[in-house]
């Protein structure tokens, strides 16, 4: 058991990597933290026990739903805390222009446990449904609109760039032929419609065979990677230096995004053009790599979700950021 945690409840969700999180953000009384993605707020709780009642926390999530698990945790941690409504791609950047700085941001990308557990918002492939797949029940496209309206070379598109779906171009086919006749209203219909696109072989090989299409039409519906190279910036902007980003990513899109920026700001001088410089002349590393974590097999035994997970962490150097 980690000391000075707030334990969860029964009824709370497993945050994925949540030791390596804590360890690698090495919390200290006073700083100000951002958990830009709260959720059930499994991973704030521990990095606001860290805090011990002093320190701010910044909790951002689209998700109306979290008010509850967020005036949950701010009883129990006696920290200052506030929590931003919003895509963390609009409200880091709004936050970094108004000069809020940080010694922690952590970004759990992806969908949550507290959005999959509820069949109604759509997410599951396992679930009969309504065709939703929103994060923010507020905004006007859903997954039923891209199925039901999308030309067809936009869903071929998404279904490879965002689920790398081999078979993309016979089930949106299969879609489209459909849709004619009657437009998608349940997950379940979606569910049946790839299966019957797919080869039998392809049914039954390694994970669900609707995995990689509920994958893109989550990512595209709530424009999760244009989210994601919007907040790194801002996120690497508002930490002082000594401060640290963590990232978990649940695939290769997401992790190859983070990877590319991290690296960008720790070797700025890639980016140059290749004529001779003096050391002295080349531009100073802003970031420096700290950690790339994955879970461990006791982890993924207890909390599946886990196996693809990637944690990347570094840290603001000291170098000043370059004018302009």
């Amino acid at each position: 058991m980690l000391p000075n945690v707030l334990q969860p409840s029964a009824t709370d969700h497993v945050p994925v990597l949540a030791t390596e999180v804590r360890e690698s953000l090495a919390v200290r009384p006073g700083q100000t933290v951002v958990d830009a993605t709260f959720g059930a707020g499994g991973h704030a709780a521990l990095l606001a026990a860290d805090l011990q009642g002093r320190g701010k926390l910044i909790a951002i999530d689209r998700d109306p739903t979290v008010r509850t698990y967020f005036e949950r945790l701010e009883k129990r941690s006696g920290v200052q805390a506030r929590l931003l409504r919003g895509d963390f791609g609009v409200v880091l950047p709004q936050l970094a222009a108004n000069g809020v700085q940080a010694d922690a941001i952590l970004l759990d990308l992806g969908v949550s446990s507290m959005q999959l557990d509820r069949p109604e918002r759509g997410f599951s492939y396992s679930v009969d449904a309504p065709l939703d797949m929103r994060m923010d029940n507020s905004q006007e496209l859903s997954a039923r609109e891209i199925v039901n309206e999308w030309p067809e070379r936009e869903l071929v598109s998404i279904f490879r760039r965002y689920g790398e779906e081999r078979y993309a171009k016979q089930i949106v086919r299969a879609i489209l032929r459909r849709r004619k006749e009657q437009p998608y209203e349940r997950t379940g219909e979606i569910v049946d419609t790839i299966k019957a696109s797919i080869p039998a072989p392809a049914r039954f090989g390694e994970g669900h065979p609707a995995k990689r299409v509920f994958q893109a039409l989550r990512i595209a519906v709530n424009d999760e990677l244009g989210s994601l190279e919007a907040a790194l910036p801002s996120a690497f902007a508002m930490l002082r230096p000594g401060g640290r980003l963590a990232v978990i990513s649940f695939h290769s899109l997401e992790d190859r995004i983070v990877k590319r920026f991290i690296e960008a700001q720790a070797h700025p001088d890639r980016a140059l053009p290749r004529v001779p410089l003096r050391a002295a002349q080349l531009p100073a590393a802003l970031l420096r790599p700290i950690a790339r974590v994955r879970a461990d097999a006791a982890e993924i035994a207890a909390n599946p979700r886990a196996r693809s997970a990637v944690l990347r962490v570094a840290e603001r150097t000291g170098a000043p950021l370059p004018a302009g």
